[in-house]
């Protein structure tokens, strides 16, 4: 009887350094969890250091290594993409190269999987202990905000490491958005889904590639991608300052028909209104182009990624295409 096999895919991005670390401990889970075959597929995202030389190193050595190399960084949700579309086990799971997802956490996870019979098992931070403050605040208001305007249930500290079955992964890659925001799309893909909570680990190397400008451009992608609510805010403003524009103008009218004497005065605050409302027209045609220019990176069918070399096809020996 054939072993059911586990795809773990290992999203890298400048992780030379981490990679060693993350080879023995994967090593460690293979050994262990020998009832099960393995492959295990790292996606190079264009790094510029040596992490394609590491991982081209372990793919001639060890025989459970995969590997795809972009042709330049094209992102996480790129990479976690490719990865699992170049998926072949029976199971499939996603997991940073940093350990900051503990590999050890895998045999706990299948078990789970198997206990309560669902289709994934995914995990979240316990606590954000170690991570600066203001990150901590915006990533609690990003969640809160999140689950109030989107149908899409958004697990507070949810990581990317999760463990899926195959029929999970099949109906996460027949979504074929190219705006993907992959924590809203295996929740809304639907399935049974049980959580582990685990304490926030630091990375074992390098540095992290997540910056607070960055975070929150991610943010802003998931807002986007899975609400429009932001439209509705404009209309909503619209009519707010409509109705105000009518009730202020009736009150100069009513004002005036009681005193004819009133002068005409208040320019300072007349430029703060006027300077005001622009601000709002601004905001809400900036709402709007958010929307128009993911529609348009759609229309356009770019490719998520471009792959310039694999382990079976190597760009110093043949072409890729």
């Amino acid at each position: 009887m054939s072993k059911e096999k586990i795809s773990v895919i290992v999203p890298c991005y400048n992780e030379a350094l981490a990679l060693p670390y993350f080879f023995d401990e994967i090593s460690k889970i293979i050994s262990d969890m020998a009832d099960y075959d393995f492959e295990v597929i790292y996606v190079d995202d264009g790094s510029n250091d040596a992490t394609l030389d590491v991982i081209r190193n372990r793919a001639a050595s060890d025989p459970f290594t995969r590997y795809i190399s972009f042709s330049r960084n094209f992102g996480k949700e790129s990479a976690m993409l490719a990865g699992m579309r170049a998926a072949r086990g029976d199971y499939a799971v996603i997991m940073d190269a940093d350990l900051q997802d503990p590999p050890a956490m895998l045999p706990q996870m299948m078990a789970l999987l198997k206990e309560k019979g669902c289709d994934s098992v995914g995990t979240r931070r316990g606590n954000r202990k170690g991570e600066p403050l203001i990150r901590s605040l915006f990533a609690r208001c990003f969640y809160g905000i999140i689950n109030r305007i989107s149908k899409v249930k958004f697990i507070p500290g949810a990581r990317d490491y999760r463990l899926m079955t195959r029929r999970m992964l099949d109906s996460v890659l027949s979504l074929s958005e190219y705006n993907r925001f992959s924590k809203g799309i295996f929740e809304w893909v639907g399935f049974k889904t049980e959580w582990i909570a685990y304490q926030n680990v630091k990375r074992v190397a390098g540095k992290t590639k997540w910056s607070f400008r960055s975070l929150f451009g991610y943010s802003m992608e998931c807002i986007i991608a899975f609400s429009t609510a932001p439209l509705s805010i404009s209309s909503y403003l619209g009519i707010s300052f409509f109705v105000i524009s009518i009730i202020g103008a009736l009150y100069i009218a009513i004002r005036k028909i009681i005193d004819s004497s009133t002068a005409v005065s208040g320019w300072a605050s007349l430029a703060v209104i006027i300077l005001f409302v622009s601000g709002i027209q601004l905001f809400c045609v900036g709402i709007l182009g958010q929307y128009l220019s993911k529609t348009y990176m759609e229309t356009k069918r770019r490719p998520d990624y471009i792959v310039a070399e694999t382990e079976s096809k190597n760009s110093e020996t043949e072409d890729i295409k």
